[in-house]
């Protein structure tokens, strides 16, 4: 009896995690689009060259710590510890929490916001191992020190985000990094122009400005969703309570295992900075393609799952835990392995759809294509380690992935070293390294869960592996014949021709994939699929 009820509710989870996952997915998907539209229009306003490096090395300053502190170690720490007081403690109690964890992160943010702006000469020399001439450096500083108050709103935007993500609203928090698009294209382009109609140099002040209102926008569109579930913010200054204490805890070895990434940023961004004007910009819009399905899927089973499998350890039921966890995994990996295919099968004629335009050359897209197939391989790894990662945090082990980050950080420095210059790929081996480097900390750290938990549903997570491959294949397939029959001459395309044998290999390639794996019942694909089919009823 008690174990039919078990399964009952891990059923009931698993739907509700695949339905919620959608939700997530379709916003996610809504402001990677814009993100995309973004990057097309910075791209072609700027070309892939001095001033967007300038820029987007700017940017990466506060974007890092963002990573880092607010949607990194400071947002999983608080959505396991926040969930857990409700599950525990009831809504008063998480509230209580929220309220001094709030205030603690709006006073440590603004201090730190005041030291960027203020050291933000050496954290660029940093960024950039001191090899850029002064004039890039000169504008790159000042960007930086306009951009750095993001890194505050956005650090807030994220708890706000923890906090409906707890209460099983996923939708509006997820919708508002869209709002972040929004007024960075709206507001920096319109900015922009009004500095400088040529836009030049000067013209970057506007996007940089535009950057702080995007980040404003992001963290007050939530505010609503907030007052819905009934939250009420005061300024709570008494940080001597175990739970502001646990959070800490957690954030501790999180900051460290996430640093181990940003560390790995840095590296790259000084290998990147070495090899002269382009590569960082290459690099920045090949990532940023690999991203949209990681975010659109990775991210979006992460955040559902997060709060779930913090539930079940907070009530001890490992079974519900692996479970979930396990599901979470088998998803990530059914979307994002055909998602890796067609960005490193049809790299050049999707990067020369989205960014060819302007000042945005067919070299630059062949550079920018290079960067994005190696960055492919990664992104399965990346996706599941959005689900797995967090998971070490709600069991109590959260010394773990901090310790297998500080691999990652010398086999990532012998790496760019080794595919950069001791074999000539240039910015590709930065691409390749990254790739590698998420692959082994995602094997490492699957096995230590393995070995925590007991078992994670390997045979099944395997036999699920097996089906993906082979409708991954036929995918393969489409996607090869595209490129000999229909997509071989992309660079003599107009837009409009090329653009729609684009989207015709990708709906082919789609059908094609969900087609092959629901005939060979992949569990979580049917699920996919029958959501779908609800909602177009």
């Amino acid at each position: 009896m008690l174990e039919a009820q078990d399964r009952q509710s891990q059923d009931r989870q698993s739907r509700i995690s695949t339905r919620a996952t959608g939700t997530v997915g379709i916003a996610v998907l809504c402001s990677r689009v814009l993100g995309l539209i973004r990057e097309q229009i910075f791209a072609g306003l700027f070309g892939a060259g001095k001033n967007l490096d300038a820029f987007l090395m700017a940017f990466r300053l506060p974007n890092l710590l963002r990573d880092l502190f607010a949607e990194g170690a400071l947002s999983t720490a608080f959505i396991t510890t926040f969930s857990g007081k409700i599950a525990t403690e009831g809504d008063e109690s998480a509230w209580r929490l929220a309220n001094k964890v709030a205030t603690l992160t709006a006073i440590f943010m603004s201090a730190v916001t005041l030291l960027g702006i203020i050291f933000a000469p050496q954290l660029v020399d940093l960024l950039t191992w001191g090899q850029w001439p002064a004039d890039k450096t000169a504008l790159t500083i000042l960007l930086t020190r306009i951009m750095w108050p993001f890194m505050l709103m956005v650090s807030l935007a994220a708890l706000v985000m923890g906090m409906l993500n707890a209460k099983h609203v996923f939708g509006a928090p997820a919708m508002a990094s869209s709002y972040f698009n929004l007024g960075s294209i709206i507001g920096g382009v319109s900015l922009g122009y009004w500095l400088d109609p040529h836009f030049g140099a000067r013209s970057l002040v506007g996007l940089a400005i535009g950057t702080l209102i995007g980040g404003l926008w992001q963290l007050l569109a939530q505010f609503p969703s907030l007052r819905r579930v009934g939250y009420k913010y005061h300024v709570d200054l008494a940080w001597r309570d175990p739970g502001v204490r646990t959070v800490l805890t957690l954030m501790g070895p999180a900051v460290i295992a996430a640093s181990a990434v940003q560390v790995n940023v840095l590296i790259n961004s000084g290998f990147a900075a070495g090899l002269g004007n382009g590569p960082v910009s290459w690099l920045n819009i090949a990532f940023r393609l690999m991203q949209l399905p990681l975010g659109i899927f990775g991210v979006a089973i992460g955040t559902v799952t997060l709060p779930l499998v913090s539930k079940s350890a907070a009530v001890g039921n490992m079974s519900e835990f692996r479970a979930i966890l396990a599901s979470g995994m088998r998803l990530a990996f059914a979307l994002t392995i055909p998602s890796a295919i067609g960005l490193a099968m049809l790299a050049s004629p999707i990067i020369s759809v989205i960014y060819e335009h302007g000042r945005f050359t067919a070299e630059m897209t062949r550079q920018t294509a290079g960067a994005l197939q190696f960055y492919a391989i990664g992104l399965i790894a990346y996706s599941a380690l959005k689900v797995l990662t967090p998971a070490f945090y709600a069991i109590g082990k959260r010394n773990t992935p901090m310790l297998i980050s500080f691999l990652a950080i010398g086999t990532n420095l012998f790496l760019n070293w080794l595919f950069t210059f001791r074999l000539g790929w240039g910015h590709r081996g930065l691409a390749f390294s990254t790739s590698l480097v998420a692959t082994i900390n995602f094997l490492l750290l699957y096995a230590l869960m393995w070995r925590h938990t007991g078992r994670l549903e390997t045979r099944q997570m395997l036999i699920a592996l097996g089906k993906i491959c082979i409708a991954s294949a036929l995918l393969a397939a489409v996607c090869w014949l595209a490129n000999h029959w229909w997509l071989n001459a992309w660079e003599q395309m107009r837009l409009l021709q090329k653009s729609i044998a684009l989207f015709v290999t990708i709906a082919i390639g789609a059908v094609v994939f969900f087609g092959a794996a629901f005939l060979l019942r992949l569990n979580e694909v049917r699920d996919v699929i029958g959501i779908l089919a609800k909602r177009l009823r």
